[in-house]
């Protein structure tokens, strides 16, 4: 990738906006959901999160992640959502630039991130994998065009 091809995807980063990639519509329960009705809503409508939102607005977040932690402990799965999700979470606006929500979800290490309107009402659930078809619908000559990473292989022989 030459010097030209970088500016030209970093100013793209820059400047692009989090409304012109793909999202999908949020899934949102109350606080007083039980974490089995959360499981259910999770596996039917076979998504990762769900926004929870008290009056509308955002106030917390339930990932996979958070419904493997509990199944691995045993834990109650009949108490409200509320008791075990992660509160205010890192969100991101469609106005925000493609480079500031990718910066929030690497350093947070977060595979999805909501997106509120001005009110903190969910609007949007971006995800790693659309930032990825982004990229690669945008930018195919930067990206298909990186050079491999050299000395992949093993150090030592295999076998007898």
């Amino acid at each position: 990738m030459d010097g030209a091809d970088t500016v030209d995807f970093r100013l793209n980063l820059k400047s692009e906006t989090v409304e012109q990639l793909d999202s999908i519509p949020p899934l949102c329960v109350t606080t007083d959901t039980a974490v089995r009705d959360v499981f259910r809503q999770l596996k039917e409508r076979r998504r990762g999160a769900v926004m929870v939102c008290r009056e509308g607005v955002l106030v917390g977040l339930f990932t996979e992640r958070d419904a493997l932690k509990m199944m691995a402990a045993g834990d109650d799965l009949d108490v409200p959502v509320e008791s075990v999700m992660t509160r205010d979470p890192v969100t991101a606006a469609y106005q925000d630039s493609i480079q500031e929500a990718i910066t929030r979800m690497s350093n947070g290490g977060y595979r999805r991130l909501p997106i509120v309107d001005d009110g903190g009402r969910p609007v949007g659930v971006l995800s790693v994998r659309h930032v990825l078809r982004f990229l690669v619908e945008h930018f195919p000559q930067t990206i298909y065009t990186l050079p491999p990473t050299p000395k992949l292989g093993t150090k030592d022989r295999e076998g007898a």
